[in-house]
């Protein structure tokens, strides 16, 4: 009996009162989640979990809050109202940590909807541009449903599973979703000229997605002997590799390769990717784990935020109480290049937000949370310099990021800051 059938029949495996897991960021899978959500009038109380996943996401309309309930482990635009609406809530959780909640049976899952490439003459499928916490997922669900694409790059790492592993497949052929690199603004290259500045031959980074991180790469082309050991990346590493800027050479885990837990970019990078030995997609409880991070040599982890204060703490995942996006693994790389021999653990952000609100403040707003905290900081820049908070007191530490913020904001920053430091 054939595998194959359609996505309205695939998705009457779900009944009411289950858990779904969705594949994660550019794998997203869309089809079956829009068939699931043409059965909302059947089903009640089905939890859909998932990390930020691209597309729409119909399911996340409030409208249908009594037959599915959003649990998002990183919050994506498609659903942040769902949890001001109700129909939706957030689960902090290191990325790190994620396939664990599944292994430990603490969030147990009755069907993964997963999306990969046809089968090989092996039989074999890839997870793609997407692993994340997707294998867990797979090993614990009842029941694991699978969009079957050909536009799916193939790639290489934990992602490889035989289609006796899926119980149904649904034949799809659409684009993966995908980023152009957009250019980046004064502003942002300035920035990434100073993170460029930071990086030594030799080094791994870890960098995500965005105008701050491709600036910085776009820097690095007379840097020798790179490596990368990222949550994710983007187009901006492909020059770098193709150039042997990036080869992984002196990397302490899996050298000689690159390393990543999920992709977001453009065709050009799914071309890229495709069929490429170069690139290793492991489970994030690999990839992400502090242990394997600080085992590179001059780590450096690259990373953003919404604001900073003149402590160092670092707020990434909310606008005061209002959740924004989520913990992701931040922490886990702030941390493994911290412990690395010679690493540097940097937060690059604007000075100011488009409206014009400084990111470096005297207090974070109340309700927001502190995703990396004043111990583990060492460098943040902006668009302004460098500020070097490793080792300085409390009243260094803000002499430093003053010194970066926007000058339209400084002199204000500063005494609001000093006014309530001198009552203490």
């Amino acid at each position: 009996m054939s595998k194959y059938v359609t996505a309205a029949d695939a998705v009457k495996v779900v009944k009411s009162g289950d858990r779904v897991y969705l594949q994660a960021a550019a794998a997203a899978p869309t089809i079956l989640a829009n068939a699931l959500t043409e059965r909302a009038s059947e089903l009640r109380n089905v939890e859909i979990c998932h990390l930020h996943v691209e597309g729409e996401a119909r399911y996340a309309n409030p409208a249908l809050a009594e037959s599915f309930h959003v649990n998002s482990f990183f919050i994506g635009a498609n659903v942040r109202h769902t949890l001001k609406a109700g129909n939706g809530s957030y689960t902090p959780v290191f990325l790190s940590e994620l396939p664990h909640l599944f292994r430990k049976n603490v969030l147990p899952i009755d069907v993964a909807f997963i999306h990969v490439s046809p089968p090989d003459r092996h039989g074999y499928c890839s997870l793609g541009v997407s692993v994340e916490a997707t294998v867990a997922a797979i090993e614990n669900a009842k029941i694991v449903v699978a969009q079957v694409n050909p536009q799916m790059p193939r790639t290489f790492g934990d992602g490889i599973l035989h289609v006796d592993e899926i119980d149904y497949l649904v034949d799809v052929n659409m684009p993966i979703y995908g980023h152009e690199p957009e250019p980046f603004t004064v502003e942002e290259e300035k920035i990434g000229a100073y993170i460029a500045s930071l990086i030594d031959d030799r080094s791994t980074l870890q960098m995500g997605i965005g105008s701050i991180p491709n600036a910085a790469l776009s820097k690095l082309t007379s840097h020798k002997d790179l490596g990368l050991h990222t949550e994710m990346f983007s187009d901006g590493v492909i020059d770098l590799i193709e150039k042997d800027v990036i080869n992984c050479n002196y990397k302490g885990t899996l050298r000689g390769r690159v390393l990543a837990t999920f992709l977001m970019g453009s065709k050009r990078l799914y071309d890229f990717v495709s069929d490429n030995p170069f690139i290793e997609m492991k489970e994030s409880s690999m990839v992400n784990d502090t242990a394997r991070i600080r085992k590179n040599p001059k780590m450096v982890a690259i990373n953003s935020a919404l604001e900073v204060d003149l402590t160092g703490q670092v707020c990434a995942d909310s606008i005061g109480p209002q959740m924004y996006s989520g913990v992701g693994g931040q922490m886990d790389f702030i941390r493994g290049a911290s412990l690395s021999p010679g690493g540097k653990a940097i937060i690059a952000l604007p000075s100011t937000t488009k409206k014009g609100v400084s990111r470096i403040v005297p207090f974070l707003k109340q309700g927001a949370g502190v995703v990396t905290t004043r111990a583990h900081i060492h460098y943040v820049i902006t668009e302004y310099g460098i500020a070097d908070l490793y080792g300085k007191t409390l009243r260094q530490r803000a002499a430093e990021l003053v010194r970066i913020s926007h000058p339209d904001h400084r002199e204000n920053i500063e005494r609001e800051y000093y006014e309530l430091f001198n009552k203490m």
